[in-house]
């Protein structure tokens, strides 16, 4: 997990006013072409540079945001013709989703062609008599020189043991943030030694996004195209996932969020969590039916899409175990779509992979447009909306303490074992769950050697669960604070068996 996530960075707050800036431009832009040149300087206004060597890098990264930030795809890196920056902008400029894959970039100028995984001696090595880490070493690849040890890296098959023996703790792991938070493996090296992305491998759970300390990737968002919806004047409804609470300021109330939603423009919010509820119910029935008896050998969660990707291409075998129920987003917007046949759908949440989600041709999601909050915010700031401040004029009741707790890892499974204890006193019940796609990885090993029969498994591909999405704004221990306290308001604990 990411050391950085919940610290207000600078690369936050550039995100941040990327998005800002982006909706502005769609909110007040009468010349949309050439206000949007003229972003670039707006963004980066200053002579001296703050985080690269000069101002024109900053700028060339900041374009590249820009372009992301619109739905739009990366220049391609040519010198003698590198694009412009509005290219393409017609195509974007539209009221209606707008998707381009791949869903993450690597943007090439920021990335820092971080080391793979190399083992260094720092300034901290005393050149102590001892040196164990010589003595350690399987290929000598460890020499005094100077008085201080020093690896050979062509020598170096970084096991660790040096690290681990050292007794000034004067060794250190240098591993690429975004290869080691991905639990797939989709994270590669190109020609010049910058991370890139195999879109065949990447199930765009945004990890490698947030553990990027030079703010090098960078998703897609609909930002744009939303806001050109709500200027269209058809209906526009917001499905919240439950992870909202929190996330906008500590003083911001549920009823103060859906009050602020509505300031935006969407004349309706409804929880996500409805939908939650809806699958628990068919979930834990299949669970008594089917697993429980023997029928199937276990049975694997269906709502975070990017483990339910991954389990389909690295474990093919289990594509019949994944629950076929709707996801809550999905079961929400077709819920949402019966009572409000012509109105669009805004899904509001953490996640990155929800855009994928909501694209698939394979299942209708009934979802028209995917926003996470760190893109909410930057609307939010654009309309001059102060969250904080508002007066809350609406309330929101719909959902069970259960359906609420899907939005912290293991809350899945529980909501179902609670309701199969309740309604199926007589059925034990056997659960567990991973989060991180590297624990989920292990789990669906075990599953595929036979050592999960009887078992229902919940796999969350972000460490915490969809609080620590990758469009999330606070930190973890929050988050999962803000959401135990939204599901102790739910007025009821497990929904209703005819719900």
């Amino acid at each position: 997990m990411s050391t950085m996530r919940g610290i207000d960075t600078p690369l936050k707050q550039r995100r941040r006013q990327v998005f800002k800036e982006v909706a502005r431009l769609a909110y007040t832009s009468e010349n949309l072409k050439d206000d949007m040149e003229a972003l670039p300087y707006k963004i980066v206004d200053y002579d001296v540079p703050r985080y690269w060597e000069n101002v024109y890098r900053d700028r060339a990264i900041v374009r590249e945001q820009i372009r992301l930030a619109m739905g739009m795809s990366l220049r391609v890196e040519n010198r003698d013709h590198p694009g412009h920056l509005t290219e393409g902008l017609e195509e974007s400029n539209i009221d209606e989703k707008y998707y381009e894959p791949p869903l993450m970039q690597v943007i090439p100028s920021a990335c820092n062609a971080c080391p793979e995984n190399i083992y260094e001696i720092t300034d901290s090595c005393m050149g102590c008599v001892a040196h164990p880490c010589q003595s350690v070493c399987p290929r000598n690849a460890i020499r005094m020189v100077n008085g201080k040890s020093v690896i050979d890296q062509d020598k170096c098959i970084q096991c660790g043991k040096c690290k681990q023996v050292c007794p000034y703790d004067a060794i250190c792991n240098k591993k690429r943030p975004c290869m080691y938070a991905c639990g797939v493996n989709a994270i590669k090296s190109d020609k010049s030694g910058r991370a890139c992305i195999d879109s065949e491998q990447c199930v765009s759970c945004g990890m490698c996004m947030v553990s990027c300390p030079f703010g090098a990737i960078a998703d897609k968002s609909q930002i744009f195209q939303l806001i050109r919806a709500m200027q269209s004047g058809r209906e526009i409804i917001a499905q919240v996932a439950p992870a909202f609470v929190g996330q906008f300021g500590p003083k911001v109330s549920p009823e103060m969020f859906k009050t602020a939603l509505k300031e935006l423009g969407f004349s309706q919010v409804y929880e996500t969590a409805i939908g939650a509820d809806l699958g628990l119910v068919a979930e834990a029935e299949h669970y008594v039916n089917e697993v429980a008896t023997g029928k199937q050998e276990f049975a694997l969660t269906s709502c975070c899409p990017s483990w339910s990707v991954m389990a389909k291409s690295l474990f093919p075998e289990t594509i019949d175990k994944i629950s076929n129920e709707l996801t809550p987003m999905v079961a929400t917007a077709r819920m949402i779509k019966q009572e409000h046949p012509h109105a669009q759908v805004v899904f509001i949440g953490p996640c990155a992979s929800k855009k994928l989600e909501a694209s698939r041709k394979s299942v209708r999601s009934d979802v028209d447009f995917v926003i996470t909050f760190e893109e909410l915010a930057g609307m939010f700031e654009a309309k001059g909306i102060l969250v904080e401040e508002l007066q809350a004029l609406d309330t929101i009741e719909d959902a069970s303490s259960a359906g609420r707790g899907y939005g912290v890892a293991g809350g899945v499974a529980g909501a179902i074992e609670s309701y199969i204890c309740k309604h199926y006193p007589e059925t034990e019940v056997k659960i567990e769950h991973a989060e991180g796609l590297s624990e989920c990885k292990k789990m669906l090993l075990l599953a595929k050697a036979g050592k999960m029969k009887g078992c229902l498994i919940e796999g969350m591909a972000c460490p915490g669960g969809c609080i620590a999405g990758a469009g999330t704004n606070i930190s973890i221990p929050q988050a999962k604070r803000e959401v135990d306290k939204f599901k102790a308001q739910a007025k009821t604990d497990l929904p209703m068996s005819n719900q």
